[in-house]
């Protein structure tokens, strides 16, 4: 699992991502990133999500 910062600095990344992809700001990426169920799934050690990149990640949401 992750330490409370590395977790926030991927999902940072990850919603960079999701920004630049979509073609939306990154508060609304934001947005859809902790309404989405891979947020919860990314914070369960037990799906392996926090090993994968961030643009699988990004493009996953």
């Amino acid at each position: 699992m992750l330490s409370n910062v590395l977790m926030w600095n991927k999902i940072g990344r990850v919603v960079t991502r999701v920004s630049e992809q979509r073609g939306i700001s990154a508060s609304q990426a934001l947005d859809l990133f902790y309404t989405s169920p891979l947020c919860s799934e990314l914070h369960d050690p037990a799906t392996g999500l926090y090993l994968m990149g961030d643009e699988y990640l990004a493009q996953a949401l």
